[in-house]
């Protein structure tokens, strides 16, 4: 036994739906009253705002705007802008990761140097960290207390 509840969505569709039946329903009584070429007009008005959201939602570009017969877009409009909008923050993400690399191969080139002018700049010679036994003293070294 399954019980599904109305989503949001749903009951709010349903309230547009009712609404437009509703503003429908108001448009048509009082359009009894218009003449016939007022009412052929608005006819015909209302078939092109129909055709131009479909349009709009088909193309899932901007508003479109009838003045006129002439339509126009709100904004720069189109996909031309969405597809930019969807590959600039791509070529952000590489150059900030290219970024970070040069930035890790840096610091790992600076850490190295740093040690090794610390070999070659030391009182012992670089044999000497290679020998078993130094090791031994610095490990016992460090473990004693001073």
């Amino acid at each position: 036994m399954t019980t599904s509840t109305p989503s949001f969505s749903t009951s709010s569709d349903a309230l547009e739906a009712q609404f437009g039946r509703r503003v429908a329903a108001r448009l048509a009584s009082g359009s009894e009253q218009l003449t016939h070429d007022i009412g052929e007009r608005l006819r015909v008005a209302r078939q092109q705002a129909v055709g131009q959201r479909k349009l709009a939602a088909q193309l899932h570009a901007a508003p479109v705007v009838v003045l006129n017969g002439r339509s126009a877009t709100l904004g720069l409009g189109g996909r031309w802008w969405t597809r930019i909008g969807s590959v600039v923050p791509l070529i952000a993400l590489a150059a900030g990761l290219i970024t970070i690399s040069v930035m890790q191969d840096e610091d790992r080139a600076n850490d190295l140097a740093e040690v090794d002018s610390a070999l070659l700049t030391g009182d012992l010679p670089p044999a000497a960290y290679t020998d078993p036994g130094f090791a031994q003293f610095l490990k016992a070294d460090n473990s004693a207390p001073r």
